[in-house]
């Protein structure tokens, strides 16, 4: 991921952890410790998406969305540990564009933010992304398998177009479900593998082999090299 990125986080750690993981998937880190020097940090430079913790020094997160939502659209992901449904919806009334709960999976992050990044338009995908033999038209919306098409529903394409950017990166229901539906990830049901299983079907029908694979106990990664 090529994108410059805000981490507003009080604590040394979770800040250290999330600058290192994104550095290492491409993006370019500037980092705020407190609400003041982040209200300068974001008035001073531009930025592709902000990671925004809301119980910060000084200025709070919630106070600096608002601030940020007066002159800027710049996507906002809130990164809490207040897990308040209230808390959830005032803050994405506010102008943020997404909310994970701590304790977070790095992965998930890093899938979130490319969600919001694509549908705020400031990420653009590659004309084709392929797997083995696979070929995938994001712009286009369609897929083939050698020289044949394959028939898929828009979740189904939309599952395939994350597993396709990523291979052999393992997504669990979560990941997949929030990522797809734009949900949260409230209860166990078999929305995610009922996709995921005719999505199988029909890549095996076109290529004869399971390209998609259940990692037990996690969750499901396609396989190949791009």
């Amino acid at each position: 991921m090529n994108a410059r990125i805000a981490i507003v986080e009080d604590e040394p750690d979770i800040r250290r952890i999330l600058a290192d993981f994104l550095t290492k998937n491409g993006c370019t880190v500037s980092e705020a410790a407190d609400g003041l020097a982040a209200s300068k940090l974001l008035a001073e430079e531009q930025f592709d998406l902000i990671l925004m913790d809301l119980m910060l020094p000084n200025i709070s997160g919630e106070r600096l969305i608002a601030e940020l939502r007066t002159h800027s659209d710049t996507p906002v992901i809130v990164i809490s540990a207040r897990s308040m449904l209230e808390t959830r919806l005032e803050v994405l009334r506010l102008g943020a564009d997404d909310y994970i709960l701590k304790p977070f999976d790095l992965n998930e992050v890093l899938v979130r933010m490319e969600v919001v990044l694509r549908r705020t338009g400031a990420a653009e995908l590659p004309d084709t992304l392929t797997v083995g033999g696979l070929t995938v038209y994001p712009a286009e919306n369609r897929a083939c398998f050698g020289d044949k098409p394959l028939s898929l529903t828009a979740k189904e394409f939309r599952l395939l177009l994350l597993f396709a950017e990523h291979p052999q990166k393992v997504y669990s229901k979560a990941n997949l479900y929030e990522s797809v539906w734009n949900e949260e990830y409230c209860y166990e049901d078999n929305t995610v593998s009922v996709h995921v299983s005719n999505l199988r079907s029909k890549l095996k029908k076109a290529s004869g082999q399971d390209l998609i694979e259940t990692v037990w106990g996690i969750g499901y990664r396609m396989k190949g090299e791009q």
